[in-house]
């Protein structure tokens, strides 16, 4: 059996999504190709000779790259079997289905394939078997990240100073014990998550230092969805590898409720935490059921730096509940708590997106905001009823890809992002543009973070979506999708 994995986008990691499917299929007798076409072109040798092509989507990036890129794979190979799995499969099934999508599965995946992959080989290749959602408890296998590309590939940790860290990743846990209404995870897992056994989870670490990596990044939703698996595992990852660097997220919930376990963090060789803050306004907090406040946010920022832990909050500060003078609040609330260079700019310019399955549509009053389910989107649409706010967010999306192609500073970018959303309003900035407040291009920062941005609330570009399996243009630069 002759499987290929293919990946359009994760976040500028080494795809988890390929390599850990790929330990139980080839553990099994198959075939298996990895090609993430984030970083490689579409090897449609490998694509013609396969029988099952599956397609990883976790998010709604990953998934309108895949969507695109159907047409190319059926041209190279219209016999395979396609199969696209992760968390965006399962929720839009229909739509997927309808473009020929033979089997979609979501939730924990890995068992799935490997029984659809033995299925095809018997020459059962008729309706689906396999359940859509598996949340069957899983005795996990090593990742095999034999044939992807190689780490320098990805994004790399930068440093104060300008040093930079090759990055690997991986998976202690997955899902996520809460259900934050906006939450692409909430659909498929609804408040369970898995562990992954410690001895994998380190193995793991153990091949990619092999390979050359110097920090790992925790991909869990929560690092303290469990903390009696998390912390042994980063006492035993210190110990092992007491120069290995490593990041976690986590929620500000967690991040209250454990605040005695921080400088262990700390002390075992964490870096930063993100945390998905969302928003600084108590309303929409409640909206999104994120069960934490401003005040909480504002504690979490004090606890970190208490303990020199570097907090990298993330925020969708464009909901249909945002107004300008909220948004400005926010980065009034950013520049007085020094969280400017914290924040990355992309980070000031994501609007919500409300996928199929998601919990926002619970709320009364969405019924009047948003449009008919776009199954080729993948979103219920929604419009700001002010439009300034539609132009503003626009403005600043344009204002953050053009930052970053001249490779100016966080700085420099909130400045212009601060610029623009006053005027928006009609009145003045408080703090007029000072020539040289902030240095132009780019400069060392004061904080460590990744050099390409963790966010996955955004649509993929025109330019993504135009070049899903061409050669990317430099395989040494991470890309930044805005």
């Amino acid at each position: 059996m002759k499987v290929i994995l293919l990946s359009t986008y994760e976040l500028g990691r080494q795809p988890f999504g390929l390599a850990s499917p790929a330990a139980w299929l080839r553990s099994r007798g198959g075939e298996v190709t990895c090609a993430d076409l984030s970083r490689e072109g579409l090897p449609r040798d490998a694509v013609r000779a396969a029988d099952l092509i599956a397609c990883y989507v976790p998010m709604h990036t990953a998934t309108r790259l895949a969507v695109a890129l159907l047409p190319a794979i059926r041209d190279v190979n219209p016999h395979a079997h396609i199969c696209f799995y992760g968390l965006y499969a399962p929720v839009n099934e229909a739509y997927l289905r309808g473009l020929g999508v033979r089997t979609i599965l979501g939730g924990e995946f890995e068992a799935g394939l490997a029984s659809l992959a033995e299925r095809l080989a018997s020459g059962k290749n008729g309706g689906q078997s396999e359940p859509v959602i598996s949340l069957e408890r899983l005795e996990f296998q090593v990742p095999d990240r034999s044939n992807l590309a190689p780490l320098e590939k990805y994004a790399h940790l930068t440093l104060p100073g300008g040093d930079r860290r090759v990055v690997g990743y991986t998976e202690a846990s997955r899902g996520c014990k809460h259900r934050c209404r906006h939450c692409p995870i909430v659909p498929v897992y609804n408040g369970a998550f898995r562990i992954v056994s410690r001895e994998v989870v380190l193995e793991d670490v153990r091949q990619q230092v092999a390979a050359g990596a110097q920090h790992i990044t925790f991909g869990d939703p929560d690092f303290f969805n469990g903390t009696g698996h998390a912390l042994p595992l980063v006492e035993e990852l210190h110990r092992e590898f007491p120069d290995i660097s490593y990041d976690v997220t986590i929620k500000v919930e967690h991040l209250l409720k454990h605040r005695e376990y921080l400088s262990k963090l700390r002390d075992t060789g964490c870096l930063f935490v993100t945390s998905a803050v969302e928003s600084a306004d108590d309303a929409v907090l409640e909206k999104l059921d994120k069960n934490h406040t401003r005040a909480d946010f504002l504690d979490a920022v004090r606890m970190l730096r208490d303990v020199h832990l570097a907090f990298q909050p993330t925020f969708v500060p464009f909901t249909p509940w945002t107004t300008l003078e909220s948004y400005c609040e926010l980065l009034e609330l950013l520049r007085e708590h020094r969280l400017i260079e914290n924040v990355a700019p992309i980070q000031l310019a994501i609007r919500l997106l409300i996928p199929a399955g998601s919990r926002l549509l619970e709320l009364p009053e969405m019924k009047s905001i948003i449009g008919a389910f776009d199954e080729a989107a993948l979103v219920y649409p929604w419009k700001h009823a002010d439009s300034r706010v539609e132009v503003l967010s626009a403005q600043l999306r344009e204002i953050v890809h053009t930052c970053e192609k001249m490779n100016l500073s966080r700085n420099r970018t909130f400045e212009r992002i601060e610029e623009a959303a006053y005027s928006a309003r009609g009145v003045a900035s408080p703090r007029s543009p000072q020539k040289d407040a902030f240095p132009i291009l780019a400069a060392p920062t004061t904080i460590p973070y990744l050099d390409e941005p963790w966010y996955c609330c955004a649509e993929p570009t025109t330019d993504q979506l135009a070049e899903v399996g061409q050669p990317p243009k430099d395989l040494g630069q991470a890309d930044t999708f805005v």
